[in-house]
Order: structure tokens, then C-alpha cells, then sequence
């Protein structure tokens, strides 16, 4: 009986003091000031808690299949960020496939699922223990905890690592709804800017500029440019671009039929690369290397059915484009179309009234010549080309000087 007791007062003093570490998880949770700071913060309870050796928390990123190393003990502060892993090389892999707690008892580091902390961790260690961060059965990372002696855990323990886990979890997708809505009001708060220039009535080669300039910031771009399709040549020529780099903005025409954005031209739709620089069809490899420019997003920029060219969105670092962001590089390039559609149209009208006004002046200033000379319409629209060609100035200026000259006679 006073045994039973006893083993009673042990679990619910362990229990008392789970619940403690909880709260105190809670409180780390809710009140971080960074991500780091929290998962740092993390990882010194849970040191405490198992007693071990080594903790590592790596953080999942979507965009590449890997795990980072955001958290460790104190020894390891420098290369937090630095360590990546990929999946399908480690366990980390089969954590994110099971979504379980995974344990191994015994030399653990000769494991080779664990092949990849070797350049890491230099000493021998026994135990290991990896629990995944997940939130509504997504994984967001694991936590890595070593032992350099032989170690068991209790499953209270386990569970316990489970729990703060989820927390985590809980707490990086807060964070990432957070970052998507701030992400989400800065892409229309750019869209608005961009549809505002689109109407405004400043030059398309300061509507291009602006373009290029607010759209790389909205897509994190190391460049962006816009290139305008010549369909006479077959050519793309770089219209607009942020980049300050002259060798990029001076760089050849790009022909239809050698270059990924003459395939976008071509196919009418958007096109990703991983990496341009290990890509056979990108025309200047050269210049990427040297620009530190790795993958790209092409799409086009159409009016109705016709592609007038496209809208190019580099990226320093190997990333994997998402639809929603394909999506939004499209929108700007369908605005981007319609500021240089609208733009045409009014040269073209300007033009029209222009040739209108030229007419109706020459029209007159051979009236006055054939009644002041007694000529013909002919011989009078041949004295004014003549002395347009003879003179180096326009037919408008030389009817003008007739009108002028022996219109009041």
C-alpha cells in the first residue's frame, strides 16, 4: 500500500512538473520576439528535460526539400541557418513520411540514417531520438536529441517531447499565416500601384521602369525585366529592368527559337527553371554565373490572344515557384500588356490627328498656290514636296509658311 502511494506521489509529481514545462512552453511560444529566439529558448528546456548531450531543431522548407538547422546548444550557435539537409538522404525523410517519434537505442551514430550529422557531431554517441514538428498533420521540422551513453526514455517522456513539438508546430504555422497575409497585402497594395501607373499619364518607358522596380520587390527577384517581343526580326529586346548591371541590360537580343523566353512566346504560357545556369537552352549562362542569377519565371504578356512579350523574375538562390506566385508575375504582365497596348493606341491616334492636320494645312497651302500662280493641284503639291526635300523641313512647316506668306494676299 505505502508503496502504491509512493508510486502514486512519483507520477503525479511527475505529471506536475510536465504540466510546468508545458506552461512554460506556452509562455515561450506567445511571447517570442523572433523565431529563433523561441526555438532557441526551446531547445534549453528540452536539453533539460532529457538530459542529453546534443538537440538540434531543423525547420522544413517547402520550397527546396530540405531541413535547415534553426536551433542548437550553445556550440553549434555559429552554424544555425547554415546546415542543410536534404530528404531522402537521412531520416529526417522517414520522420516526415511516418510522423512519429523514432528512436534508436544503440550506436546511433554509426547508423547510416544519421550519416548526415558525421560532419557535425564529432564524438561517438549511443542514443538518438528524432520527433517530428507538426501541426494539423503537416510536418514543419524534428527535433534531434543525442546521447553519448546508453539511454532509455520513458514513454511520458516521449510524449511529453510530442506535446512540445505540436506547440512548435502550432506555433511556425501561426507565424507563417502571419507572413502570408503581410505577404498577401503587400502584393495588392503593388498591384494597386501597378494598375494606378498602368492609367496614368506618364511615358511607358517610366511605367515599364516602375513596373520592373515594384514587381521585384513583390517577388523577392535579384533581377526582373521586361522584354518586348519584335515580331518583324523575331526577336525579345530588354525593354525594362531594376538590375544596375550594364553587361545584363546590354546584353543581345534574345531569337524566338533559342531561348526560354522566346519558348514562353511560343507556347503562350509561363515557364520555371530551377537553376538557368545548368539549363542547356539558356542563351547566357555566362552572365547569369557572373550576375549570381540561379532560377527564373518567365511568362507572358499577352493582349487577347497575341504575345507582345515577357516579364522575367530571377531568383539568387535555387527556389521553386509556387502557382500562387506564377499567378501574380502573370497578373502584373497581363497590366504591364495594357500600358503598353494603351500606349500604342494613343501614339497611333496622335499619329492619325497628326497626318489629319498635315493634310488639311497642305490642302490649303496649294489652294493659295494654284489661285496665286494659276498652277494645278499637281504642280502646286509637287512646289511643296520639293521645297520640303530642298529645305530639310517638314511639308507642315512649308504649308505653314505659305498660308502665312500669301494666304492674307
Amino acid at each position: 500500500m505505502a508503496k502504491q502511494q509512493k508510486g502514486t506521489r512519483l507520477l503525479l509529481k511527475e505529471k506536475e512538473q510536465e504540466i510546468e514545462i508545458l506552461k512554460h512552453i506556452t509562455q515561450i511560444v506567445s511571447q517570442y520576439s523572433s523565431l529563433d529566439e523561441m526555438l532557441q529558448q526551446i531547445i534549453e528546456i528540452v536539453t533539460v528535460v532529457t538530459k542529453c548531450d546534443e538537440c538540434f531543431i531543423y525547420l522544413f522548407n517547402k520550397g527546396k526539400d530540405e531541413l535547415i538547422l534553426r536551433a542548437s546548444k550553445s556550440q553549434h550557435h555559429k552554424i544555425s541557418g547554415k546546415v542543410k539537409l536534404k530528404l531522402g538522404e537521412d531520416i529526417p525523410d522517414w520522420i516526415a513520411k511516418e510522423k512519429k517519434p523514432v528512436m534508436v537505442s544503440k550506436d546511433a551514430s554509426r547508423d547510416p540514417r544519421f550519416s548526415f550529422l558525421n560532419n557535425l557531431i564529432k564524438n561517438k554517441y549511443h542514443t538518438a531520438l528524432s520527433v517530428p514538428i507538426v501541426s494539423k498533420d503537416e510536418i514543419f521540422g524534428v527535433i534531434n536529441i543525442w546521447h553519448k551513453r546508453p539511454h532509455s526514455y520513458k514513454d511520458n517522456i516521449i510524449s511529453l517531447l510530442s506535446t512540445i513539438s505540436i506547440q512548435i508546430g502550432c506555433a511556425i504555422e501561426n507565424i507563417h499565416l502571419y507572413d502570408e497575409v503581410k505577404k498577401k497585402s503587400k502584393e495588392i497594395e503593388i498591384l494597386s500601384q501597378i494598375s494606378s501607373t498602368v492609367v496614368s499619364n506618364k511615358y511607358l518607358e517610366e511605367i515599364l521602369n516602375l513596373i520592373v522596380t515594384v514587381t521585384a520587390e513583390m517577388m523577392n527577384s535579384k533581377i526582373c525585366s521586361i522584354m518586348l517581343f519584335d515580331e518583324e526580326k523575331q526577336e525579345l529586346i530588354i525593354k525594362a529592368t531594376q538590375s544596375l548591371s550594364e553587361e545584363y541590360r546590354n546584353k543581345p537580343n534574345l531569337k524566338v527559337g533559342q531561348s526560354i523566353s522566346g519558348k514562353v512566346v511560343k507556347e503562350k504560357k509561363p515557364i520555371t527553371v530551377l537553376d538557368v545556369t545548368k539549363e542547356p537552352n539558356y542563351m547566357y549562362p555566362e552572365i547569369a554565373k557572373k550576375e549570381g542569377l540561379c532560377s527564373l519565371l518567365s511568362v507572358p504578356m499577352m493582349v487577347k490572344d497575341r504575345v507582345i512579350g515577357v516579364i522575367n523574375s530571377y531568383t539568387s538562390e535555387e527556389h521553386r515557384f509556387t502557382e500562387e506566385e506564377i499567378k501574380i508575375l502573370q497578373s502584373v504582365a497581363n497590366q504591364a500588356a495594357v500600358a503598353i497596348e494603351n500606349t500604342k493606341l494613343i501614339e497611333e491616334t496622335l499619329s492619325v490627328r497628326e497626318s489629319l492636320e498635315v493634310r488639311k494645312l497642305v490642302e490649303r497651302a496649294k489652294g493659295i498656290l494654284m489661285r496665286e500662280y494659276k498652277i494645278t493641284e499637281e504642280q502646286a503639291y509637287r512646289y511643296i514636296q520639293r521645297k520640303s526635300m530642298n529645305s530639310g523641313k517638314p511639308m507642315k512647316e512649308v504649308a505653314n509658311a505659305i498660308i502665312l506668306a500669301l494666304g492674307s494676299k
